[in-house]
Formats: structure tokens, sequence, C-alpha cells
């Protein structure tokens, strides 16, 4: 036997990490040295390829070695010339294509291509992923071996271990008394310490090709406790993106659908199309269907929500209400389409079946924006549209209808409510919007061209429900020309001139006459103009630490008497005004200073008015800041187009106050009010604030609204947030209080556990708002979000 080379130690940091199981795995981290070794000669051998391989390409890797090269350095390394054996002790590292071994000891034998390691042994994979084992045997190319007392970190930084395992080839892995674990194992100390939750098993299969670990005989841990068990249980593998699967579940108690239990399932139907199905089991009422469907194509994409029932309807406690049963559902899908680099189209489609179907089963998520036009609060809006873009101009085409789900009074002989009557409400279609702004400028200002038309069709009459009159139809062509430009001078005085020029056409049919059902129709046009200036003037002054602004603005505007659209009288013979576009107007800092106040085109303000403010700012250098607006609108002679609620009919109208601040960090608020002109009463005020620090989060909102769209006054309280008792464990709130009643809307209480692989949520809640037959009820509700088992923290 020829005599063994003995080499000296190779220069460089090393980390010996070991890793047998989940309690050793702190262990390993905590083994981590350094040494510095004096420089000396490193061995390159090339692998032999399996005999099965076929050659392929060569493909550049990290590590600078080319294909099949392989990099070995050790403290020392022996070569047995004659038997082929090469061993490496002390500090051994060998790279390989893009994997990285180390290990304490390592043996590798040519005429079998198998290494063999031992002690504290750490491979690491190209995309990152690190695995332990006190033990291991693998083939020449890295890929399958058998390792004891074995450990993975994965994406996620999801930890598994087991006491052994087996990886068959580079997709299949399999681990004997293993358990997964994505939550922390490691103490500050570096002790070991029991996972939040965890999976342990019988037996793992962790299959990288298609993306799923399979489970033998698991056990489901929460704190260390055994809280479930399932003969056979799979995820999505951490590294898959996305892959079919359970999700988190959940589930409540409450007095309308007694306990509920909701478990929804990820389905990959194919790489662009997915869906969730979560049916909803009941123990008061029969079980409810939803689901998800989306799709992805190459120029946009579609999504799709919806539930289905078949049921007799239930009142806020559970019971049968006239005992028929029949189909109950709802949909809300939205799609979006790029049909090139400037035009864009899509639609929604939201229904329900009966105005009560997402408070019943507690449906979330309904009433957001899923296109560019939104519907108010309980109501639905179905949409077709295509917008085009570019720098210089923008066009719509759209044409949509509204579902009311406003429930009404309950017919004590019947049991139904009354509700919205949808009859009322228009057909939108067409809207068309067009926007145009020329390069360059004329006569030295911004010159901008808009379009606008409208389409509305009413079956029905809001004025008279009961005699089933026809409703106003109607229909509007306008042309608009805006010009501006601004001069500022020297001394900072800023000067902002403009000009608005607009036609109209009107065609209106079913104007009912007061008398009978009878009906007329009416052609109208007009122009309209406004011209007027812009003036502001900024103060400024240092002081040590802030800098304060004060800024007077003001603005002077006048127009002919407009033609104004008048469709009847009332009872007191005043005019009735066609209003279809700017009934939800409100009077505020937003619109103290726009030249034509109403936000749509039917009602125009004319006459001349001044528009005056005071601004005052200070901003200080830490980032705390404070402002203030102090402001109001005077006309030459009343208008009484405005309504009673705005506070605009009058000479002077009432004073705007808007204000908000930052006085540290992790604190906002803000406060706007609109106050009575002569006896400064708060007519509306709206005020609130926002407060975050590491002992938790809240916020705070009042509203006072005297007279609101509607008619009726409003005054409510909304509160909510979060304490954190402890690092781990804190108590929610939530409260919206009804202050013309006196009474509670809502009210939740919670309390919550979470770190950074769970957040577990047991909320309290008491609903006392009467929905139609929807008593006040209480329920239980848990919310349970494990990652990398069905969605991040922060939930879908």
């Amino acid at each position: 036997m020829s005599s063994p080379r003995r080499w000296p130690r190779s220069s460089g940091k090393r980390a010996l990490l070991a890793g047998a199981a989940i309690a050793l795995f702190c262990t390993a981290h905590g083994h981590a040295q350094t040494k510095t070794i004096p420089d000396g000669p490193k061995e390159v051998l090339r692998a032999r390829p399996p005999a099965a391989a076929k050659p392929a390409a060569p493909k550049p890797v990290a590590d600078g070695l080319q294909p099949d090269e392989m990099y070995m350095e050790a403290d020392e390394v022996i070569r047995e010339d004659k038997s082929g054996v090469t061993t490496a002790n002390g500090n051994v590292e060998v790279r390989y294509n893009g994997r990285t071994l180390r290990a304490d000891k390592l043996v590798y034998d040519d005429a079998s291509g198998v290494v063999r390691g031992y002690g504290h042994i750490v491979i690491v994979n190209a995309d990152g992923t690190t695995e332990y084992a006190t033990e291991i045997v693998l083939d020449d190319q890295l890929k399958a071996g058998v390792a004891l007392g074995f450990s993975a970190r994965l994406q996620q930084n999801v930890k598994i271990a087991a006491a052994n395992a087996s990886k068959r080839n580079e997709n299949i892995q399999e681990l004997n008394h293993a358990i997964y674990t994505p939550c922390e194992i490691c103490a500050k100390d570096g002790s070991a310490k029991t996972p939040t939750w965890s999976i342990a098993a019988d037996r793992v299969i962790r299959d990288q090709k298609k993306r799923i670990v399979y489970y033998r005989n698991a056990r489901f841990r929460l704190f260390g406790v055994p809280i479930a068990y399932l003969p056979i249980f799979w995820n999505a593998d951490p590294k898959s993106p996305r892959n079919s699967g359970f999700l988190v579940p959940k589930g409540s108690v409450s007095d309308r659908r007694g306990l509920s239990y909701e478990q929804p399932y990820y389905w990959v139907i194919s790489p662009s199309m997915d869906a969730i199905i979560s049916p909803q089991f009941n123990t008061k009422i029969a079980p409810f269907l939803n689901a998800e469907v989306r799709k992805r194509f190459y120029s946009g994409e579609v999504d799709v929500r919806f539930g289905f029932t078949h049921a007799p309807d239930f009142d806020g406690k559970g019971r049968e209400v006239h005992g028929t049963s029949t189909d109950r559902s709802y949909i809300l899908g939205r799609g979006a389409f790029q049909i090139d680099d400037k035009w864009r189209w899509g639609f929604t489609a939201e229904r329900a079946s009966d105005d009560l179907i997402f408070d019943k089963y507690e449906v979330s998520k309904v009433y957001e924006s899923r296109g560019p036009y939104v519907a108010d609060d309980r109501r639905l809006i179905s949409q077709l549209y295509a917008i085009r873009q570019d720098q210089r101009s923008y066009l719509s085409v759209a044409a949509m209808t509204i579902q009311g789900l406003r429930p009404g009074a309950v017919d004590p002989v019947t049991g139904f409510s009354s509700g919205e009557n949808d009859r009322v409400f228009p057909v939108i279609g067409p809207l068309i919007e067009g926007h145009y702004e020329p390069a360059g400028t004329v006569l030295g200002g911004r010159l901008r061209v808009n379009t606008s038309g409208v389409v509305l069709a009413r079956e029905q009459s809001p004025t008279n429900l009961a005699a089933r009159l026809p409703g106003l139809d109607s229909a509007r062509v306008t042309g608009e020309l805006d010009w501006r430009r601004a001069f500022i001078s020297e001394s900072g005085l800023r000067f902002e001139p403009f000009v608005n020029l607009r036609a109209d056409a009107y065609q209106l049919h079913d104007i009912l006459t007061g008398v009978g059902s009878a009906t007329r129709s009416q052609n109208t046009e007009r122009g309209l103009a406004t011209a007027g200036v812009d003036v502001s003037y900024p103060f400024f002054k240092r002081t040590s630490d802030a800098t304060i602004v004060l800024e007077p603005l003001a603005q002077v505007v006048a127009s002919p008497n407009a033609k104004q659209i008048v469709i009847g009288r009332d009872a007191t013979g005043a005019p009735v005004y066609l209003n279809e576009d700017s009934v939800a107007f409100e009077f505020d800092e937003t619109t103290l200073f726009r030249p034509n106040k109403f936000p749509g085109y039917d009602l125009y303000e004319d006459g001349a008015r001044l528009n005056v403010a005071g601004r005052a700012s200070v901003l200080w250098d830490d980032g705390r800041r404070a402002n203030i607006l102090l402001g109001r609108s005077f006309r030459t002679q009343q208008n009484l187009v405005f309504s009673d609620r705005t506070g605009l009919r009058t000479k002077a109208s009432d004073w705007i106050v808007a204000a908000d601040a930052q006085p540290m960090k992790g604190l906002t608020m803000f406060a706007r009010a609109r106050l009575d002109s002569d006896t400064f009463q708060v007519e509306r005020l709206e005020a609130g604030l926002n407060t975050y620090n590491k002992y938790g989060n809240g916020f705070v909102r009042y509203l006072k609204d005297n007279v609101d769209i509607n008619g009726v006054r409003q005054e409510n309280l909304d509160v909510g947030g979060e304490v954190y008792v402890t690092k781990n464990y804190g108590v929610s709130l939530y409260g919206n209080r009804d202050l013309n009643r006196d009474a509670w809307v809502i009210r939740d209480v919670g309390v919550f556990y979470r770190d950074d692989c769970i957040r577990l949520d047991v909320i309290y809640r008491r609903e006392d708002t009467i929905l139609g037959r929807l008593v006040p009820s209480e329920s239980v509700s848990v919310r349970l979000t494990l990652a990398t088992l069905g969605g991040a923290l922060n939930g879908r």
C-alpha cells in the first residue's frame, strides 16, 4: 500500500453547524466557530459522471467551477492511490455542481462514487436551502443518499427534522419520525424551545417535482399539545409558490347560524387558473357554499367570487321564515384586460338574490372597488368599460346597472322587508368621458378640452312607488374648454387667471306633470361660462427647529346666470332641478376653491362670488407638523340651487375649518368642520386620530351631520385598536356607536396570540343593528392563521 500524502490546512473561515433533530437544531447554530489557517495547496478532483448520465451543455456555476468539477479543501487530505479512496479530515468543504458540503470528516471512493460524511454535516443547496445531519451517505452528484440525525431549513424559514432521512433522487426525499414547523425553535440563549405549532409524523415524503409534502399519521401540535390527528395529510412544499391543499379553516358560534365551520380548499387548476372552494357548515341553518375562481390570460385576468345555497329564509335567531326553500346566491366578479399600451377594457358583475345574504352568511370584502366606477355602501354595481389613455388624452366608455341592498321595514303580516326598489335606479349607458390637453401652451397657459355624454333610463319613478309611474329618462352631451395660467412674482405672489366655457344639450322623457300619470318630454340646450382668478401669497418664517408658513388664499369668480334644468315643482311651489350627478355633495376644504362647486354636470354655480381662506402650517425638523385652514364663500346674491344642507344658499356661506397634525411619532390627528354662518353652530364635523407604538395601535373616528344627503341626522363614533399586553399576547377592541340612538351598533372584544408563525384570535361580537328581520345577535369566532399553511400571517 502506498504511503498517504498529508497536506497542510488551507485558509479560510469555517462554520461547523450540527443538527440531528429539532432538539439539536439550535445546538447546531450555537456551534459556529472561526479559524484562521495558513495558506496551503488545495486539491481539485474531477468526479466521474454516472454511467447512465448523458453529457449536458456546460452551464455557468456561481462558484466558478465547470460542470462535474469538484472543489475540496480541508485541514488534512489523505489520498490512497491504490484503493482510490480519499479521506478529508477537519473543516472539510466540498463544492460540486452548485452544492456545498461541509463536515468534520469526508470519505470519497473513486470506484463507487460514494461520499460518506461524519460529524456536523451541512449541505447548502443552489436554491439557498440548508440541510444538516450527523452522518450521511451520498452519491457522487451529492443528490441521493441517506442521513442520520437529519434537519433542514427551507424557504419561508421552514424547519424539518427527522431521526433519519433518505433522498431517492433530486426530487424525492423521505423522512422517518419527522417534525415540520415554520416557527422559531431556538431561544435567545441558543437552547431549544417548543415551536408554537408543528406537525409530527411517522413518515414524511417531500416531492419537489409535485411540490407537495405528504404526512403519514400526522399529529398537529399547538404549543406542544396535540390538538388533531390525521392518518394522511399534505400541504404545499415551501418552495412552491402555489399548490393545491387545504387552507386554514374558520369557525364561529352565533345566534343566527349556530355553530359554524368553514373549510377552504385551494385548487390549482392550471398554471394560469386556480380556485378556492369554501363550504360553510352550520348547525342552525342549511350549508352555504362560497367559491372564488381566478384565471390569468396573456392580456389580463378574471376573478369571480360566488356563493350558493338552497334553503328557506331565516330570521336573526336562525328560525325559518316562510318555510319554502329556494335558491339563494351571489356573484362578485371582475375582469381587466390590456388591449395595447393605450387601450384597456374590463367588467364587474355584482348581484345578490336578497338584500341580507352577505350579513346572514358573514361574507367579507363585499362593498369594495372592482372597477373604475364605485357604488355606495350596501349597493352593488355591474359595469362594462373601455379606457384609452396616453400622455395627452383620456377616453372612457362605460355602461352599468346598480342593485340596492338597503333593507327597509319588515311587514308584520308577511315578514318580508320592503328594501330598495331597483326599478328606480337608472340603467346607465353609454357613459362617455374624454379629456385632451394639447402640447405646448395656449396664450401662455394650459388648455384642456373635456367632453362628456350619458344616457339614463328608469323603469319607475322614485317619487310615487305605489302608483308605479314611469321613471325619468335623460340624455346629455357636454363639451368644455378649460384654460388656466400661472404668474409668480419675485416676491412670491401667485396669480392664476382661468376661463371655463361649456355647452350642454339635454333630452328628457317621462317628466311627471303631477297630474295622474301624465308625462312630458323636453329638449334643452345651454351655454355656460366662468372666469376668475386664484391669488395666494405665502409668508415664511424660520425658527431654530421649525418652518412656519402663513398663506392667505383668495378666488374671485364670475359666471352669467345659468339656465338650470327644471323638471317640476315641489309642494311649496319651489322648482325641482334635474340632479342626477351632484346628490352626494359636501361643502368642505376640498370644494371651497372649485369655480363650480357642483361635482357633476346637471347643476351649475353661477353669479359672482369670492372664496377666501387662510392657511397656517408649522413643519418641525424632526417630522412633526400641524396645519389649519379657515375659509368661507361670499356671493352677491343668494343661490337657491344649492340645498339647505350645503350651507351655500345665503350670500355668506357657512365657515369651513380643517386641521391636521402629527404632534409626535406614531400619532396623527385630523378634523374638518362646517360652522353655521350666523350662530357658529357645528353643522357637520369629522374628526379622528390614529396611533401606533410598541404597545399597540388604535384609531378613533367621530362624525356629526345635522342633515346628511338622505335628509336625516347622523352622529356616530368608531373606535378600534389592539393593545399588546405582552410580546405575544394582546387584546383587540372595536366598536361603532350610533349617538343619535345612544346605542352601540357593533361591539367586538377579542384576545389574540401572535408570533412569527401564527396568529390566533378569539373574538366576541354583538351586533345591535336591526337589518330587516335580522335582529341583534351575538357571536364568538376563532381566527387562526398559520405561516406556510394557507397563506402568510396577514391573510388573503
